[in-house]
């Protein structure tokens, strides 16, 4: 097969690139470092020629429901239009565990995306998985009170990029589902904990309280919410073996 990957020079696209041309088929990196503009649409028709199925792992960085909200229905709506003029039989969605019940304003975005995958005409798989183990990194790099970094109160069940990567592929390989199992870690860790431990396989030796932040996301996952449900498929890698690979 011709699987596309959007977004895939990313924390997860990349990984998902790697995943398909591991599983024998050959893979098409949908990028702008690759001559293609999902915003735009330049470039998407040329690379779209002849795929089979398109993995949409795109994503953006920001705060804001609105600039979330734009960046995913645009590109989502670019792809999908031109995998319909090429004629792709199946279109994959990464989304994340917890988005529906939780008031996040990039969850918003997500949710919208999802809204305009659930209209393509193209058969279409939405997969939802939980947070990366790099989430713990994530936080430990954006979580600061004033110069004070603080390691943020939270559940989650987190899972390896590369194991999302092999479950893309192996679902863009296969028939459409419509909304998939969800995917997640094997094991429910506290995040305060992920992001010490992190700290520490990196060098870092100052003082790193735990919090409880009160933003919309850290409150619904301190309630559970971003936990998947009980059918869940789960992964491999803990993360005591992720981070362990980190230590300096």
């Amino acid at each position: 097969m011709k699987i596309a990957i959007a977004g895939g020079t990313g924390v997860v696209g990349a990984p998902t690139a790697a995943a398909v041309r591991t599983a024998g088929h050959e893979a098409v990196v949908l990028a702008r470092s690759e001559g293609v503009d999902l915003l735009t649409g330049t470039g998407l028709d040329a690379a779209l020629d002849g795929v089979d199925a398109v993995i949409d792992t795109a994503n953006v960085t920001t705060l804001s429901a609105d600039a979330a909200t734009e960046f995913f229905t645009t590109a989502t709506g670019n792809l999908i239009a031109a995998s319909d003029r090429a004629g792709v039989g199946h279109i994959v969605l990464l989304s994340i565990v917890g988005i529906d019940r939780i008031p996040y304003d990039y969850y918003a975005g997500k949710l919208a995306q999802e809204k305009v995958v659930e209209a393509s005409p193209v058969p279409w798989t939405i997969q939802r998985a939980t947070q990366f183990h790099e989430f713990s990194a994530q936080m430990f790099a954006r979580a600061k009170i004033g110069p004070v970094r603080v390691a943020p109160r939270a559940r989650t069940q987190p899972v390896a990029a590369s194991e999302v990567g092999e479950r893309l592929a192996t679902v863009a390989a296969g028939t459409a589902q419509g909304l998939a199992r969800d995917f997640a870690g094997p094991h429910e860790e506290a995040l305060d904990a992920m992001v010490k431990a992190y700290a520490k396989a990196v060098g870092h030796g100052g003082w790193l309280p735990s919090l409880s932040i009160p933003t919309k996301q850290m409150k619904g996952m301190r309630q559970g919410l971003a936990l998947p449900g009980p059918d869940a498929d789960l992964g491999h890698q803990t993360f005591a073996e992720w981070v362990a690979a980190r230590r300096r």
